[in-house]
């Protein structure tokens, strides 16, 4: 399993950089993009008084749909495979988060450079779901208090550089963000 991991890193991080906020599908299967589309937009305007219960009840028949296209063989294009990803991501369990990261390797190896932050995020979302440390830094969540941290977090194994080179902030950056986010640098939450 490590040399499963250590390969899919290598295969992320071998690929040109570009920020997650640029990420569009372009071309590729319709009803994808459609899925792509509405999973975005239910996260546009992240709020408290969001109701996740209803997020997550639509992100399962996205994802009930995505896997019928996937097992189709419906999903052709790297931007397929991206958006696919994505849905993934917003799964329940760590089979969701691996299938995620493999949907986003395989865009990238059909030349989506785009979908480096996702391989990476998909990565850290697996690992921390079968009690591992994330090792890229870009799972924030919410403790019982309400503050915000990112987990267990092995901040040693990989360089700044691999982060970078992967579309993830450096470690001072999500430093900053987190102080951001919890209010300790003045901000309000």
């Amino acid at each position: 399993m490590i040399r499963s991991l250590l390969i899919a890193l290598a295969l992320t991080i071998g690929f040109p950089t570009f920020a997650q906020d640029d990420a569009k599908p372009l071309d590729g299967n319709r009803e994808m993009a459609e899925l792509f589309a509405a999973d975005q937009e239910a996260r546009r305007s992240f709020s408290p008084d969001m109701d996740w219960g209803e997020i997550k009840r639509e992100d399962g028949e996205r994802r009930i749909r995505t896997r019928e296209l996937l097992d189709a063989g419906e999903l052709t294009t790297g931007p397929d495979f991206y958006a696919a990803a994505y849905i993934f991501q917003h799964g329940d369990t760590a089979e969701d988060y691996l299938l995620a990261h493999t949907l986003a390797i395989r865009a990238l190896g059909l030349g989506m450079g785009q979908a480096e932050w996702i391989a990476a995020a998909t990565l850290d979302r697996y690992l921390q779901s079968v009690g591992r440390s994330q090792i890229y830094g870009t799972q924030y969540q919410s403790d019982s208090t309400g503050n915000w941290t990112r987990g267990e977090f092995d901040r040693d194994l990989i360089t700044d550089q691999l982060r970078n080179g992967a579309g993830v902030e450096s470690l001072a950056a999500q430093a900053k963000k987190l102080e951001r986010m919890t209010g300790t640098d003045g901000s309000q939450k």
